[in-house]
């Protein structure tokens, strides 16, 4: 009932999905500070792109008090955005059992994914896992470090366009 509640709602809608930022300066991520997520996905940032900052907002993923946790920590981002506004938020946990996973098929946490100024990408449990968080998000992911590849960038790509357009340039230099 609520699924079909929240789908009727739109909050599951395609229309409503925000793109991406091509390059972001700064990215949320929502996560416990326990457990290897916040490491991989920061390593991953920095290792891809290391110009983007990264924004902490620690929260419990798992219990009873992880939904109204994981809210308290969107809104925490949602006033960093308003000082200095933030490009993508991540929301992401490593694996676990269903029940594990249960705070995020709650409703409240769904509508603060929703509220959050910015595009959202939520990275929770396995492949095989899919929450109702995953649904309102913008984009999805399977783990922290493929929403770490989403989010960003490869710096090496990057520094490979700007060669090539180098050599195009000074090729028409030459010519001139």
């Amino acid at each position: 009932k609520m699924v079909e509640d929240l789908r009727a709602r739109g909050f599951f809608a395609w229309e409503r999905k925000r793109k991406l930022p091509t390059h972001p300066s700064r990215i949320g991520i929502v996560t416990s500070p326990e457990g290897a997520v916040l490491h991989d996905f920061a390593n991953e940032v920095h290792r891809r792109y290391p110009l983007a900052r990264i924004l902490f907002s620690p929260a419990s993923v798992q219990g009873t008090a992880a939904s109204e946790a994981m809210c308290g920590a969107f809104q925490q981002l949602a006033l960093w955005h308003n000082s200095s506004p933030l490009d993508v938020v991540v929301l992401a946990r490593g694996g676990g059992s269903g029940e594990d996973l249960s705070a995020f098929n709650d409703e409240h946490l769904v509508r603060c994914i929703a509220a959050c100024p910015v595009p959202v990408i939520a990275a929770i449990g396995h492949q095989v896992d899919t929450t109702l968080s995953d649904l309102a998000a913008d984009r999805r992911a399977s783990t922290p470090t493929e929403a770490a590849i989403l989010a960003t960038p490869d710096g090496n790509d990057l520094l490979r366009a700007l060669a090539t357009r180098q050599k195009h340039l000074s090729l028409r230099m030459q010519q001139v």
